[in-house]
């Protein structure tokens, strides 16, 4: 039998079984048994662009199952989107999808709208540039694991998805930033002119490295350094909510 696609893979970290529920473009993952007390939220914002006929979609890889049910495991809401981020001139009608599910996961019931971190993957790093440029006083941390954060050579991409300039308008805002040492050398080239320019502009961000780590190392990599890499991301954006 042929090996399963990459993004099949399991996620790194044994989880606990968490509720999920399907609500729209989001998909929303709380503890088994806890209060239904407003709690902080994490969004997980998946990587592109995908064509839109890879199925399953993200938010039903084991990776992201797997991140959804971790942040339930620490008493935070998980949230998982669905994005339309099908090719790169469809940056635009990602970052709607995305501003969409932030309001729609803001509005439940069982989430404290004035704690929220933004997590972004891959390509979707592109699109924590909105929320870089201009933060909302509820986005308590902003995240990014194995980013793209500036458009790669060719791509046609508007100039408002640029992190790399984004980032001199964080302002205190935590950032939270995992890099693999077996980066894309592309892709590797936007995040030190992203970590360059957040110093050249005394934005602090919280680096965490993953020396032997390649691009999806979370479902890649089954090696103790991956599993304390993700742990330790999580660890740093719950003490972001909960401060």
């Amino acid at each position: 039998m042929a090996d399963p696609p990459p993004f099949l893979k399991p996620f790194v970290l044994p989880v606990a079984e968490a509720e999920r529920r399907r609500e729209g473009i989001i998909d929303v993952y709380t503890a088994l048994g806890l209060d239904p007390v407003p709690r902080p939220a994490i969004v997980f914002v998946h990587g592109g662009p995908l064509p839109p006929e890879v199925q399953p979609r993200p938010r039903d890889w084991p990776v992201f199952t797997g991140y959804g049910s971790l942040a339930a495991s620490r008493g935070m809401v998980g949230i998982t989107v669905e994005h339309r981020l099908h090719a790169p001139a469809d940056y635009a009608i990602a970052a709607d999808d995305v501003a969409s599910a932030v309001a729609q996961a803001r509005a439940l019931d069982d989430v404290d709208p004035d704690r929220v971190a933004l997590w972004f993957f891959s390509g979707g790093g592109l699109l924590s540039a909105d929320w870089l440029a201009q933060p909302p006083p509820w986005l308590r941390c902003i995240a990014a694991t194995y980013p793209l954060l500036a458009p790669l050579p060719g791509w046609d991409v508007d100039a408002r998805f640029r992190p790399v300039e984004a980032v001199r308008s964080a302002g205190s805002v935590p950032i939270v930033l995992t890099r693999v040492g077996r980066e894309q050398p592309e892709i590797a080239a936007t995040v030190e002119a992203f970590t360059a320019s957040a110093e050249r502009h005394q934005v602090a961000v919280d680096v965490i490295d993953v020396p032997d780590g390649q691009h999806s190392f979370d479902m890649l990599d089954h090696t103790d350094s991956s599993r304390a890499a993700v742990t330790e991301a999580l660890t740093r954006v719950t003490a972001a909510l909960t401060r």
